[in-house]
């Protein structure tokens, strides 16, 4: 039996600051995220499950990645929890503001997603990594052999 890779490619748009940062990122910016989502597992061969030949739906991976993470973060802006400016940013309805327990950087934010969607993946199927693109030409890894 075959082991193979699938990737399914997710855009999105996050805004964050890095507050305490020594840099232009502590203010409020955003950024025009690329997130590949590549799982592992070995293709059904059940001639009587409709998904002979395949490792998983693109379509349910698809599913999973939006419910899990698009849905929640595309045009939000994303704080730490411990920031100042939740509280202001609440209190004028800012819209669509999410506070996670950590600094939210691009190397944060992986291990969060990869647990969201590891929790999710059907039986037989294993996420193998994650690449997270900030920018055209900056991106973050995160690989489960490196994690376990």
């Amino acid at each position: 039996m075959s082991t193979i890779r699938l990737t399914k490619e997710f855009h999105f748009e996050l805004a964050h600051a890095l507050e305490g940062y020594d840099g232009a990122c502590r203010n409020i910016h955003g950024h025009s995220y690329i997130l590949f989502v590549t799982v592992i597992g070995s293709p059904i061969s059940s001639v009587s499950n409709p998904k002979l030949g395949m490792i998983m739906d693109f379509g349910d991976l698809k599913g999973i990645v939006n419910s899990t993470i698009i849905s929640r973060f595309d045009h939000a802006l994303l704080l730490n929890q411990s920031s100042s400016m939740l509280k202001t940013l609440r209190a004028e309805s800012f819209g669509k503001v999410e506070s996670l327990p950590f600094q939210p950087t691009c190397e944060n934010l992986l291990p969060y997603f990869a647990e969201l969607i590891s929790s999710r993946l059907p039986e037989g199927v294993k996420l193998h990594h994650l690449k997270l693109n900030e920018t055209a030409t900056s991106f973050a890894e995160w690989y489960a052999s490196d994690n376990l």
